[in-house]
């Protein structure tokens, strides 16, 4: 009868041990999938046994009583996030479980393309189909109430820059990532600017390196363009530029007769947000915060002359005056 259990001992301890060992070779060999990507999508909520038969139900090949015991023993089975996961060929079932305790989503990428408009940018976010549309129906004013920022334009206040997401997220959560960068850099750009200056808030400060960057080119004309642009604000003067006078066809809307009538435009004086001058800027541009556009725009030094106008001679370099016509560069 000893003999007889001492067997029976010996057997249990030889099917454990292969069973151990079986299962130590199964969670490191590959799962086979149905496609060479997978995307697997887990709800917020989902216990461990149904982990692992949505894992069965995206296309991989495995038995999820199988998959969800692997998951138990492991001591990891709460340690399972909810969320997107792409699954690539090789996988095996520990580097799965690795895979989804640590939350490692796959990510997309949408990209802001400096000088987009506020409506370009919308029209990209529309076009990422995992995204989750949720102003798609919305107006302008709408989103920016959603954001914080009642009574505030769009245009000018999202960072051009390419932001990664989660599958299924908002497309307003992008944006409020985007409005966020421009508020974090507009802040430490602002911080640099000089007391004298024309611009007496970052918005106008903005909006006059915007206007700045898309009249030249060249950086050695930024400080004279500020300059000009400057003295003309500080006497009320028109900007009379090229990007101001695009934003002026923009707003401008036919009357029933025909007649070009400007919609209403804030109008302090002595402001680059005045009449024939955005209120805000042109576009999301991130190159006007750059140091030469930003630096010209906020700095004394820029508006040191007397000089009013500035022409372009044949060298494409800018010249200015106190005096004469003003030319556009």
């Amino acid at each position: 009868m000893r003999r007889f259990f001492l067997a029976v001992f010996s057997l249990l301890v030889l099917a454990a041990a292969a069973a151990v060992g079986g299962g130590l070779w199964w969670v490191n060999q590959p799962l086979r999938l149905s496609a060479p990507t997978l995307d697997l999508s887990i709800e917020p909520g989902t216990l461990p046994r149904g982990v692992a038969q949505a894992v069965k139900d995206a296309g991989v090949d495995v038995q999820p009583e199988l998959l969800f015991l692997w998951f138990r023993l492991s001591g990891r089975s709460r340690a399972i996030k909810a969320g997107s996961y792409e699954l690539e060929t090789g996988i095996t079932p520990k580097i799965l479980l690795s895979k989804l305790a640590r939350g490692e989503e796959s990510l997309r990428a949408v990209t802001l393309v400096e000088g987009w408009t506020f409506r370009q940018a919308r029209a990209a976010l529309a076009k990422e189909e995992t995204l989750k549309p949720d102003t798609r129906d919305m107006s302008d004013e709408a989103i920016m109430n959603l954001l914080g920022r009642t009574g505030q334009r769009p245009e000018g206040r999202f960072f051009p820059d390419t932001y990664t997401y989660a599958k299924g997220s908002s497309d307003l959560a992008v944006l409020r990532r985007a409005m966020r960068a421009m508020d974090k850099r507009l802040a430490e750009a602002w911080a640099q600017r000089l007391p004298q200056a024309v611009a007496k808030t970052p918005d106008e400060a903005l909006i006059l390196a915007s206007i700045i960057e898309k009249e030249t080119g060249r950086a050695s004309d930024r400080a004279l363009v500020a300059s000009v642009f400057n003295n003309r604000l500080r006497v009320g003067m028109p900007l009379q530029t090229d990007p101001t006078a695009i934003y002026a066809r923009r707003i401008c809307r036919p009357t029933p007769r025909g007649t070009p009538t400007r919609a209403p435009a804030c109008r302090p004086r002595r402001s680059p947000c005045r009449a024939g001058r955005p209120c805000w800027p042109p576009c999301n541009r991130r190159r006007a915060l750059r140091c030469t556009s930003w630096h010209a725009a906020t700095a004394a030094a820029s508006s040191a002359t007397r000089w009013m106008h500035t022409t372009a001679p044949s060298t494409n370099t800018s010249a200015s005056n106190d005096t004469g016509a003003f030319h556009q560069l």
